[in-house]
């Protein structure tokens, strides 16, 4: 499945730390796609991607597509946020249990407040400087 795109006409507030290992990640998010990690000893999913499994310290892992589909967990609207996300405030945050079995936390696009366990997708934000990723409901 390939993710939805949508343009935001600003620089990203916080750009995330790249390194080598991660810009497969970032690649893929450019054509839309979402990936992670899984560990080929005991076979868990690991968001963000890593080079090592958290949960046996195994280094056989392989890259696997996400759906991008999921269930809202839980949400909170920031409004006092560091310095640097103040041009943001308010904006919404949730954490979102993906169809695969890993809850992640995320921006939440949404002009109300989406009730719980409620069908959401992750998107594709693409910034003036680069990408980021989100959630919205379906």
């Amino acid at each position: 499945m390939t993710l939805a795109f949508q343009t935001i006409n600003r620089l990203r507030a916080f750009p995330p730390r790249m390194t080598e290992f991660t810009q497969r990640f970032w690649r893929g998010l450019a054509t839309g796609h979402f990936e992670t990690t899984r560990c080929d000893d005991c076979g868990r999913l690991t968001f963000p991607p890593k080079p090592f499994c958290p949960h046996c310290w195994s280094h056989k892992i392989a890259w696997v597509p996400l759906s991008g589909r999921g269930k809202l967990y839980s949400q909170t609207v920031v409004h006092a946020a560091p310095a640097v996300f103040q041009d943001e405030v308010p904006y919404r945050v949730g954490i979102v249990d993906l169809d695969e079995g890993l809850r992640i936390a995320t921006r939440m696009l949404a002009d109300v407040e989406p009730k719980l366990d409620i069908a959401v997708e992750i998107v594709v934000l693409n910034y003036r400087d680069g990408l980021l990723f989100a959630a919205r409901p379906l």
